[in-house]
């Protein structure tokens, strides 16, 4: 398994993760209409545009040549944090490559980049109903944190995440 910073080819292949890791994840916590509704090509220009602008920090996951996953990460976005706070903005992995170790080794990389730019700690938001993402993420070390929980409306439903911290150690 390769880990490397994403280009522009991979794009397309990040697009169609994006789209089928969502639809198999999601499928009892978001609503099949919104999830019907997602659009590889809509997602394509936006990582385009991402790649592009080098932020966030966008890693891909080859085996064989083919893509089977992707990770962003960049400054903590929460209001109020510190800059030595990162954090994992997505992370998603081909429905037909999970529990594979290919999440692991990317949060391996990942933190890696994360020290070497001077961050002290990494957060995530999760849906608390995605029990199999939650399972992953203490299994590598991150904690819910205590923080109150994000409500948000997607789709025509009200959804809630819930923040995951790790602190790192040197």
């Amino acid at each position: 398994m390769q880990i490397a910073q994403a280009t522009s080819e991979n794009a397309r292949a990040v697009a169609e993760i994006h789209v089928a890791a969502w639809r198999a994840a999601y499928r009892s916590i978001v609503p099949d209409d919104y999830l019907a509704s997602l659009s590889i090509e809509r997602r394509e220009a936006k990582w385009s545009e991402c790649i592009a602008a080098g932020d966030p920090t966008l890693l891909v996951a080859k085996k064989a040549g083919v893509v089977q996953g992707w990770l962003s990460f960049g400054k903590c976005r929460d209001i109020g944090s510190h800059k030595s706070e990162a954090e994992v903005w997505a992370i998603y992995v081909s429905p037909t490559a999970w529990s594979t170790g290919v999440g692991h080794l990317f949060w391996l990389r990942a933190k890696e980049l994360m020290l070497e730019k001077g961050f002290k700690s990494c957060s995530l938001w999760v849906f608390p109903q995605n029990e199999r993402a939650i399972k992953f993420y203490r299994s590598i070390g991150f904690a819910h944190d205590g923080a109150a929980a994000k409500n948000f409306e997607l789709g025509g439903v009200l959804l809630q995440e819930v923040r995951f911290v790790s602190q790192f150690s040197c």
